[in-house]
């Protein structure tokens, strides 16, 4: 056990990839379901949903003592439950209720504290008033919409966008590659941008036929940085080695033509660590799982300025 007079910090790894943060974080001191321990000050942790900073232990008395306990930290906290679900759940009633509602897209994200716990054994429970995360556990849940995307990809761009903290608007010039069936298309368009859809497949038809729409039947690999000007948002859904979008996005930043960036990281097989690290380390961008990520991660990457003019 982590002594809590000792520096530490807990990372909740992405449903059903624990090994890839393990193996992100390097050396660790304990696991708790998903919940990974590392000793010292925070790390750079793509594949924590959410980390919790500076955790402490509270030693409990009972029920009543720990609901006591943690509303003398702060008012806002959820649970992570690993284990004693029952005994969790009733210290959990005893807090004060946390809105779960799922998000509006467009609503801005929750600002007030949000604090992690959760019980290691029956007296002991771990407990961080501060995480990276203003979410439950990370999971960030929106108000769907069923009818109009084409897939359930477009609920990542709205993550990133919502996480970044800003989005295109209307008239930007917005890049989709790997666009097909058009979800990541259907977001842009639905802003008020203009989007130039770039795939080898075509797009739902009804995503094609949308105003500000042009799609081009061509690879995503197959566009010159500098062909059409100035852009201001370049995503990227495209199914390829992350390796090869890693090129791709580095020819992107030599040419100096976008301003920001959007780009799934998707992994066949084994997690490409080494990749995820370059991107990692690209200044003023952020790598990250999303709620809706699968073996993938995201790349994102604002304020870029672009270095050439629009042509008129």
């Amino acid at each position: 056990m982590a002594d809590d007079a000792i520096e530490f910090t807990a990372y909740l790894a992405a449903d059903g990839f624990r090994a890839e943060l393990v193996a992100e974080l390097g050396e660790i001191d304990q696991l708790h379901g998903d919940l990974v321990l590392a000793l010292g000050p925070p790390r750079p942790a793509a594949w924590a949903q959410n980390v919790w900073y500076a955790p402490r232990l509270l030693t409990i008395a009972s029920i009543g003592d720990a609901a006591r306990q943690l509303r003398a930290i702060q008012r806002n906290w959820a649970l992570y439950p690993y284990e004693f679900h029952r005994r969790a759940a009733l210290i959990a009633e005893k807090l004060p209720p946390v809105s779960g509602k799922p998000l509006c897209f467009g609503d801005p994200v929750p600002t007030a504290p949000l604090g992690a716990w959760t019980l290691l054994d029956a007296t002991t429970l771990l407990a961080a008033p501060r995480c990276s995360s203003q979410f439950a556990n990370g999971q960030v849940n929106f108000v769907e919409d069923r009818l109009a995307p084409p897939s359930r990809a477009y609920l990542k761009l709205w993550e990133a966008l919502t996480l970044a903290g800003t989005r295109p608007g209307p008239g930007d010039l917005c890049i989709d590659l790997g666009a097909s069936p058009g979800g990541w298309t259907w977001v842009l368009q639905s802003l008020g941008a203009r989007v130039v859809s770039i795939d080898k497949a075509p797009l739902d038809p009804a995503i094609a036929a949308l105003p500000g729409v042009d799609y081009r039947k061509q690879s995503a690999f197959a566009l010159a940085p500098t062909e059409l000007g100035p852009v201001d948002w370049l995503v990227s859904d495209v199914v390829c080695y992350p390796e090869r979008l890693y090129r791709l996005v580095e020819a992107w930043l030599a040419a100096g033509t976008c301003r920001n960036f959007v780009c799934t990281l998707k992994f066949q097989g084994e997690t490409d660590h080494a990749t995820a690290r370059h991107f990692a380390a690209i200044p003023d961008s952020r790598l990250i799982h999303l709620s809706h990520n699968k073996h993938e991660l995201t790349w994102i990457k604002i304020g870029q300025k672009p270095d050439v003019d629009r042509p008129t």
